[in-house]
């Protein structure tokens, strides 16, 4: 028998089977299979942002050189994922999302194992390599689950494990590694994937409607010019989350002259405006074409020079950091709906390249303040490399809109449709 209709089949004898308490929540399960796997890739990346001494003592290195690892990961989730989403185009999204949960583990356990930097780096590009994909396979399945009209909040579900990793997964990890060793603390990465691996084995959807398609359909998303002008607006607007978020420490301890012991609040005080802005950036991309956008680039804009003018008062900082991270976490759905309404027949690929925008983003957000701090301009100059970066940003969805690029005059998006069944 044709295995789409024995995987047809399979799924119409288990709804036969399934009582309708079970079937009501179904959607949910699959939705929070969907976010546990994302909060272990989250989990899994910040956390070696917080052991990177570590393993660099350990394998005898100097830091500029363990970074190499960090950096290797962001271009695999830059390269790795475009590349592995057109190759497994035809794959249906729920096989996808298996193999990429296995990957991904294979990534981390080779991470714990490596012995020396050089193998490291290739561990941790191979990691990287299934963050976009599964953002991206994750997001359809999402859709698919919701039902029409509902594309944003199905980003922003599949994006809420990685900003709850940002709340409590980096956090943990880093006091596993500190305690156990940075090998351990890659253990338990993985062993978070294997509950997310489970997770989506048992709840996911089987259904032949998430069957991918031909290769030439993600390519074709690659040939419009409006697609690279969002990756653009993408890149830059978002850095200047991560030209503050990177230097979050030194902002605490330096220019609001706070005990070091509060760096990790002022963390979770950003991760959590993540969570938040990521929740009602979800209904905004749903509801209006580019309010999310403009309203959340535009926010983190008047918060930046606010911590630029004022952000060494403590009571000033602290607010402003959940502000910002509040802010970028509400337009990134709205840049993935948008993405995705311009290249339809492409939504996989369109949500690694949102992924890839956003470590293109990460560094440079890093580098700006990097600079700035080099020149000598402060502590707190760094946000002023994310004002600029912003502003670019903006300024180009703006000049975009005015000429008919990627956006249209804002209007609300039409009513849901019903839900898809599971």
């Amino acid at each position: 028998m044709h295995i789409r209709a024995y995987e047809a089949q399979c799924a119409a004898e288990e709804d036969r089977h399934v009582s309708p308490a079970k079937s009501a929540a179904r959607p949910r399960l699959a939705l929070f299979a969907l976010a546990l796997g994302t909060f272990a890739i989250g989990t899994g990346e910040f956390g070696s942002n917080g052991v990177i001494q570590l393993f660099a003592a350990d394998l005898g290195v100097s830091i500029p050189v363990a970074t190499h690892a960090i950096t290797a990961y962001a271009l695999g989730v830059v390269i790795g994922s475009p590349l592995i989403t057109l190759l497994a185009a035809r794959v249906n999204r729920r096989t996808l999302l298996l193999g990429l949960a296995v990957l991904f583990l294979a990534g981390n356990g080779l991470s714990a194992l490596a012995p020396d930097i050089a193998l490291l780096v290739v561990f941790r590009f191979v990691a990287g390599s299934v963050q976009g994909a599964f953002f991206g396979a994750g997001a359809v399945v999402a859709a698919y689950v919701y039902g029409p009209g509902r594309g944003g909040k199905a980003f922003a579900t599949v994006m809420g494990g990685l900003t709850v990793a940002t709340v409590a997964g980096s956090p943990l990890a880093t006091f596993v590694g500190q305690q156990a060793g940075w090998r351990v603390m890659y253990w338990a990465v993985v062993a978070v994937g294997l509950l997310a691996g489970l997770a989506l084995v048992a709840w996911l959807p089987r259904t032949g409607d998430l069957h991918g398609g031909p290769v030439r359909n993600e390519l074709n998303g690659l040939r419009r010019g409006g697609v690279w002008v969002m990756v653009a607006v993408a890149s830059l607007g978002i850095s200047s989350i991560f030209a503050v978020y990177t230097f979050i420490g030194p902002f605490v301890t330096d220019a609001a002259r706070r005990d070091p012991a509060l760096i990790p609040v002022a963390l979770a005080v950003f991760g959590l405006g993540m969570a938040v802005g990521n929740h009602f950036g979800g209904r905004a991309a749903d509801r209006w074409e580019h309010r999310g956008l403009t309203w959340g680039y535009g926010g983190v804009l008047a918060l930046l020079a606010l911590i630029g003018v004022a952000g060494g008062e403590w009571l000033v900082l602290l607010p402003c950091l959940f502000g910002v991270g509040a802010t970028m976490m509400y337009a990134i759905p709205t840049i993935q709906v948008r993405l995705t309404s311009l290249a339809p027949d492409a939504p996989t690929l369109m949500g690694a390249l949102n992924l890839a925008a956003l470590n293109l983003a990460n560094s440079l957000g890093a580098i700006g303040g990097a600079i700035t701090l080099a020149a000598g301009w402060g502590t707190l100059s760094t946000v002023w490399a994310g004002f600029v970066l912003t502003s670019a940003g903006l300024a180009l969805y703006a000049l975009t809109r005015t000429r008919g690029g990627p956006g249209r005059p804002e209007s609300p998006r039409p009513a849901e449709g019903p839900r898809s069944r599971t």
